[in-house]
Parts: C-alpha cells; sequence; structure tokens
C-alpha cells in the first residue's frame, strides 16, 4: 500500500501537543487502503484513533489527547499556500488503490482572515505567478496541478472573515 508512510508519522503524532488546548486543532480523518487491508486514522479535540488492518492482522490504538499538526506551513498546491493567517480546520482524505484503480481526494476546511473576495483575489493572483491556470466562478477557483490532480477552492463568509473548503482529486 502507498499509503503506509501515514502509520508511523499519526503514530509519532499522537504523542505530540499533549499539552496543547483541547478546543484548537485540525481535525484529521484518513482512510486509505487496497485489497490486502487499509488504515483509518481519525483525530479531534477529544484523542482519537488508528486501525490498521489487512492480510490476517489487526491494530487499533487510541490516541489519548487531541494530535497538534501544523498543516498550514506545509500544505500547498504548486507552490501556492492558503491566504495568509489562514487556519485548517479539518483534513479528510480518502484514498484506495483496488485492482489498480488508484484514487484519493482531499478535503481541507480552512479559516481566513480576510473576505472571501479578497482571499480569491490573493490565491487567483499566487497562481498566477507560478504560472498555474485556474478557473473562477465567483469566489471559487478551480484548476488541475502539475501533477494532473483536479483542485477546487471554495471561499465562503464567515463573519468579516472567510471559511472555505478545498478539494483536490487524484484518479
Amino acid at each position: 500500500m502507498r499509503l503506509a508512510f501515514l502509520i508511523p508519522l499519526m503514530m509519532l503524532l499522537a504523542a505530540c501537543g499533549q499539552e496543547k488546548d483541547k478546543t484548537d486543532g485540525t481535525e484529521v480523518s484518513i482512510n486509505a487502503g487496497d485489497e490486502h487491508g487499509g488504515v483509518q486514522i481519525k483525530t479531534g479535540k477529544d484523542g482519537g484513533n488508528i486501525k490498521i488492518g489487512g492480510d490476517g492482522a489487526a491494530i487499533d490504538i487510541d490516541i489519548p489527547d487531541f494530535v497538534d499538526l501544523d498543516i498550514e506551513s506545509d500544505f500547498d498546491i504548486d507552490g501556492v499556500k492558503l491566504y495568509p493567517g489562514s487556519k485548517v480546520t479539518t483534513v479528510n482524505v480518502d484514498a484506495n488503490d483496488k485492482n489498480g484503480a488508484d484514487k484519493a481526494v482531499v478535503k481541507l476546511g480552512f479559516t481566513s482572515p480576510a473576505a472571501p473576495t479578497k482571499a480569491a483575489d490573493w490565491m487567483a493572483g499566487e497562481f498566477a505567478k507560478k504560472g498555474v491556470k485556474v478557473t473562477r466562478s465567483g469566489d471559487t477557483l478551480a484548476g488541475k496541478d502539475k501533477d494532473g490532480a483536479d483542485f477546487t477552492i471554495k471561499f465562503g463568509p464567515d463573519g468579516a472573515n472567510a471559511k472555505g473548503e478545498v478539494v483536490i482529486t487524484k484518479s
């Protein structure tokens, strides 16, 4: 399974953030597998769980505390990050490689300290600087990254700021 690297990473991260405020942080949900088994990882403010199974083996580990991830500094699409000061609130990964059909969908929920139009304008400009073609419909950007994955970034109002979702689909 290509996503096997997630297992030791999440187990290591389970030990991190033990003294962080449990009301903040990113909720993570990962569901990945192939015809031999899979991995399910869920984290949240009240702890989480890691399940690994397949071909006669199974592991089920509770994560006792919130896992603090610094996704904002690592996330980008072809070098374009979220609007400055944005905070990733959720990460959902659904990936499988069954019978040669490799497919993954990644969804990131986020908040930005700017109005939706301002955040969308900024990101559209950053994509243009990197030579990444995006189309725009209102405050929604859509395009294809250099690896051929389709992406959509939707911005909506959240008071004076923006709340949004990034969806990346790779087939």
